[in-house]
């Protein structure tokens, strides 16, 4: 297992920390990108291991485990990516859960109907990155959407499911929920389509915003 820590130039005390743990850390790298898609595809790109895992700085694994929970499922269902389950937290508070993301069973026709995998918990052969291509950086917001569309739809990629939840997200960053976001997202969503030759249900970029309004719901009847 390596780790890869891909910093945008912090002046924040991230290099201090980085340097303590210099003996665990595999590769690291400092410098000015282009933005979030940026840095993660520089991290790809640095990679040597057979399955690629993207942890952003503010989320956090929910299982010591987790990466072996990660190997032992592309191993045994023999696939070439993988996903699970997402719970938000308070940035204020990690240990205050305030949104669950239950992904389901996958199903290549759900993403027609505003279905995807969170992103936190989407991992990859390295294989088929070098094969089906990195984030478009053309997409500010969209762009982890575009690559598993690109992936799971376009080139029917293999995908299993693991119904735990992995990944801790904080709330808050780029994609935050509000009208402009929203409506920006939608955008981007029908540009992925279109840049990879795919046809949407109309309805897809109406019922993606839609699809979150359970995960709410849910987490409400759990408290």
């Amino acid at each position: 297992m390596e780790h890869i820590i891909v910093d945008g130039g912090s002046t924040d005390g991230t290099l201090g920390v980085i340097q303590k743990y210099q003996s665990s850390i595999a590769q690291w790298i400092s410098e000015p990108d282009s933005g979030l898609y940026d840095a993660m595809n520089k991290g790809i790109r640095m990679a040597t291991g057979d399955i690629v895992g993207i942890l952003n700085s503010d989320d956090f694994y929910t299982e010591r485990n987790a990466l072996s929970l990660v190997a032992e499922c592309i191993n045994r269902e023999d696939v070439d990516t993988c996903y699970a389950d997402l719970a938000y937290v308070d940035v204020g508070n990690i240990h205050k859960r305030v949104r669950h993301w239950q992904s389901g069973n996958y199903k290549r026709r759900k993403f027609r109907y505003g279905w995807m995998p969170p992103h936190p918990t989407f991992f990859v052969r390295r294989a088929i990155y070098e094969k089906y291509g990195l984030f478009n950086l053309d997409f500010k917001l969209a762009a982890d959407y575009e690559l598993m569309l690109r992936l799971l739809y376009k080139h029917n990629v293999s995908c299993a499911y693991i119904p735990r939840y992995l990944v801790s997200m904080c709330t808050g960053g780029a994609c935050k929920p509000g009208p402009s976001n929203t409506f920006n997202n939608m955008a981007e969503n029908y540009r992925a389509w279109k840049v990879n030759d795919l046809s949407p249900n109309p309805l897809t970029f109406i019922l993606k915003p839609l699809s979150k309004l359970p995960q709410y719901a849910r987490f409400a009847r759990r408290r």
